[in-house]
């Protein structure tokens, strides 16, 4: 296969047009996810040798707009007997660490799981806008393995301000997450643990408003699986209210993560782990950046998931808008054509009403009488209110992800169109279907 270093076309078959992918070879899970001077870091497990797991790297890329990305050189690559697992990164804005110089720029430091049985973490810094790292203490663990596994992994780091201190929630053992302190990102100190049954790997801890509610704010925690719970942290520990709660239930959504230092809101990507890429020089792709927001329901606090504005950056031309009554074996999008839509929908059903959207051969199901929402073998709870949903799908060469109600309820999920399968259809069976408002956008690629 190409090197890393070979730049492919960027056009391939099966290579997503607006989610990121790596030039060449494998990526996994999104990594030292950190906004610094008007730039998007993307960091990601990676290895640059090979199209399959293995020899794992921090790959790294950088975007003004959260939407092109520009792959650079690998920021942090495998030494001392281990490769470089998970992890995350964060602007020094004091200097505590006592990395940066006076009058440079702020460092950028990064704390990384060395895998290297026993596992432990460690860090790296740049000063140079995240071009160039360098090994703190030769890559000693600043966190020697806690001795509940040997392969604890994955440090999520934080300021929390209140307690003026660095955090880290460490994944060490299944079910549970080890939440640490520090002055300086150097000398790390036990602060508590959290435990739960369904507790596994890359961790995630975040504060979030409560929409519509002046002073309230809860914290979010969550796994590499998205369950996710809400509750209060006070710079010790963390204590859930709520939960574990579904934050999506496609089946190629894992290891998501936030941004740190972006002011005003909370963005999130995952790798979409599972896709598949027949023939192609890279394997594997992101998420679309996420938009998390906290809402009250009749059911309590809940996550709201939807695509961040940015994408409308992404938007070409708008080949349907319409308001229609849908009958039986009438297709409204027949005759459309392309590979990467925004679609949204306003419908209302029947009570014994099934609505079935068609994507390159996947159907999404809406069911009114079961409340339900399936697509690629998956199945997620659809709000009907008087009987009307809404529903968004940002689809993609190999992939979907469905936003219904406005982000109450996401799925995101990885597929090969079918040969032949057409790349748009809207049917209904049991009675005809009022479409409020339907529009289809096709998406401009992402790459040069």
């Amino acid at each position: 296969m190409p090197s890393d270093k070979t730049m492919p076309s960027y056009n391939e078959q099966y290579r997503p047009r607006f989610h990121f992918t790596s030039r060449t070879g494998w990526l996994n899970d999104p990594n030292g996810l950190v906004f610094y001077k008007g730039e998007y870091h993307l960091f990601f497990q990676h290895n640059p040798k090979g199209a399959e797991w293995g020899n794992m790297t921090w790959g790294h890329a950088v975007s003004t707009d959260l939407v092109h990305w520009a792959q650079l050189a690998n920021a942090i690559e495998p030494y001392g007997g281990g490769t470089v697992y998970s992890g995350s990164a964060a602007v020094d804005s004091s200097n505590s660490a006592g990395f940066a110089k006076p009058g440079g720029s702020k460092a950028l430091v990064a704390c990384f799981t060395h895998a290297c049985k026993p596992f432990g973490q460690a860090l790296a810094f740049s000063l140079d806008m995240g071009r160039t790292w360098t090994l703190h203490d030769g890559g000693r663990h600043v966190v020697p393995n806690q001795g509940l596994d040997e392969e604890e992994r994955d440090p999520k780091i934080f300021w929390h301000a209140t307690s003026r201190k660095w955090i880290m929630v460490l994944w060490v053992k299944p079910g549970m997450a080890r939440i640490l302190g520090s002055p300086d990102l150097k000398q790390w100190h036990f602060l508590s643990d959290f435990a739960a049954e369904t507790f596994y790997e890359c961790p995630d801890l975040f504060e979030l408003p409560v929409e519509g509610e002046r002073d309230g704010s809860r914290w979010i925690l969550h796994d590499a699986f998205f369950n996710y719970r809400i509750g209060h942290f006070d710079g010790t520990s963390f204590s859930a209210e709520s939960g574990p709660l579904r934050g999506d239930y496609g089946k190629n959504f894992y290891a998501a993560q936030t941004w740190n230092n972006l002011a005003g809101r909370r963005v999130q990507i995952a790798w979409m782990r599972g896709g598949q890429y027949p023939g192609m020089p890279f394997n594997q792709q992101m998420s679309f950046p996420c938009q998390l927001s906290l809402r009250r329901t009749p059911q309590g606090l809940k996550l709201y998931r939807q695509p961040a504005d940015e994408i409308k950056r992404l938007h070409g031309a708008l080949i349907f808008n319409d308001s229609f009554a849908l009958k039986p074996n009438v297709n409204p999008l027949a005759g459309l054509r392309g590979s990467a839509f925004d679609l949204e929908l306003d419908a209302e059903l029947p009570p014994a009403g099934a609505m079935a959207l068609g994507i390159g051969g996947l159907e999404i199901r809406c069911l009114r009488d079961r409340q339900e929402l399936s697509a690629a073998g998956r199945v997620a709870p659809l709000t009907f209110r008087d009987g009307a949903f809404k529903l968004r799908v940002i689809a993609d060469r190999t992939s979907i992800e469905i936003f219904a109600n406005k982000g109450e309820t996401s799925m995101s999920s990885c597929f090969i169109p079918g040969p032949g399968a057409e790349p748009l259809s809207l049917s209904i069976e049991g009675g005809k279907a009022a479409v409020r408002k339907m529009t289809v956008q096709r998406m401009e690629s992402i790459w040069p």
